[in-house]
């Protein structure tokens, strides 16, 4: 017989498929520790002769360019290493704590705080936490956790990186690493969900201060109702605003605003009705938005005569300095509002309001007094709209 090459298929490829693996697997804490780089070994082509067998070692394409891609400049994703300086600060506290036995000066830590500019900082600031959580326990006998501003400064810090997994640590009542959740580090990752209107963010935030007993606050309410509102989320809006005032929170007008505008531009008059017995509870005086949201109550109950009779109530109590922000909420009321409420509701109700806010528009509007430009003030023939 002639020569016959043997192709070494499946073990063969899965054993150079291992370096692979354990290259994914292996940690940038693992080559810190022992200065090692991770990396492929290559090896040989064997061509060993034996009895006119010749044996060779086929690579399996997706290793090879799997290799390629690892190695090449052009790669979509390029490791990110930890900054210089943070890099320093964290050996020299590790050192401190570790080898010398002593405390570091603490604006070591602050400073540490303040240089983290990617998740790899990060993670060598909450390795100092915990070296420092495990001396203060063990040389100081401080049993305490880092003072609120220090971890609230943490929790900024994974924010301001987008290190949120690492953030949503500082929000846990027992962890290693010294720190006490607060409503204060809770904000500050809030505020980032509100920037990127992130809806699970804020749910995962919520679920953490629950579970970790931490206090709502009334600019808790103020930032989840902005979020469920830029998000349209009505029934978590629902949901948090029961819990809040379950709680004990004291809302504050803005929130008020925002939790009554919102049950307005859904049309829902049950909530509209049960958030302002709630506010007037309160605060007797309204504001602009919670004033034209029970106006807008009251057109949707075609009882324009009470809208503008509240509006008027609006104009006479806020100072003169606010009647240009009167006016354009005025004009939203009648361009922009009734075509958002009718969307919102089913198909067979949408003509009935429709033809009702058609006729009780004009009405409130010439029943308001002391508006010099209501005159100008039109509504659309919503009737012939596609709704």
């Amino acid at each position: 017989m002639g020569s016959r090459r043997i192709i070494f298929e499946v073990s063969k490829q899965h054993s150079r498929l291992k370096p692979v693996k354990s290259l994914f697997s292996s940690s940038y804490h693992a080559s810190l520790k022992f200065g090692g780089n991770a990396g492929i070994i290559s090896e040989n082509l064997v061509k060993p002769a034996f009895n006119n067998l010749e044996l060779k070692i086929q690579h399996p394409a997706c290793s090879l360019m799997l290799s390629r891609a690892l190695y090449s400049t052009d790669a979509g994703t390029k490791e990110v290493s930890p900054s210089e300086a943070v890099k320093e600060l964290h050996d020299k506290i590790l050192k401190s704590v570790t080898e010398q036995r002593t405390a570091p000066p603490n604006n070591w830590l602050w400073t540490l705080i303040e240089k983290c500019q990617n998740r790899e900082d990060i993670k060598l600031l909450f390795n100092v936490l915990e070296n420092l959580r495990k001396f203060r326990l063990s040389n100081l006998r401080i049993f305490e956790n880092f003072n609120e501003n220090l971890c609230r400064e943490v929790s900024k810090a994974c924010v301001r990186v987008e290190a949120i997994d690492f953030g949503k640590r500082t929000l846990w009542k027992r962890n290693v690493y010294g720190l006490t959740p607060s409503v204060a580090s809770a904000h500050s990752i809030l505020l980032y969900a509100k920037e990127h209107n992130d809806v699970n963010l804020m749910v995962d935030v919520m679920k953490l201060l629950k579970a970790n007993d931490v206090l709502l606050q009334p600019g808790t309410a103020d930032i989840i109702f902005s979020i469920c509102y830029n998000t349209k989320s009505w029934e978590l809006m629902s949901k948090y605003a029961k819990r809040f005032v379950k709680s004990g929170v004291k809302l504050r007008r803005t929130s008020f605003d925002t939790w009554m505008t919102f049950a307005a531009k859904l049309g829902d008059v049950d909530n509209l009705w049960k958030t302002e017995k709630l506010r007037s509870g309160l605060m007797k005086a309204h504001t602009i938005g919670s004033g034209f949201s029970c106006a807008k109550g009251f057109l949707l109950e075609r009882k324009p005569k009470e809208a503008a009779a509240m509006i008027q109530v609006v104009t006479q109590t806020l100072p003169d300095a606010k009647r240009p922000d009167i006016m354009a909420e005025l004009e939203k009321l009648v361009s922009e509002w009734p075509l958002e409420v009718i969307k919102s509701r089913k198909d067979e109700d949408k003509m009935a309001l429709a033809a009702g806010l058609q006729e009780d528009i004009p009405t409130m509007i010439d029943s308001v007094s002391g508006l010099a430009v209501t005159a100008n003030l039109k509504i659309a023939d919503l009737t012939k709209m596609p709704l």
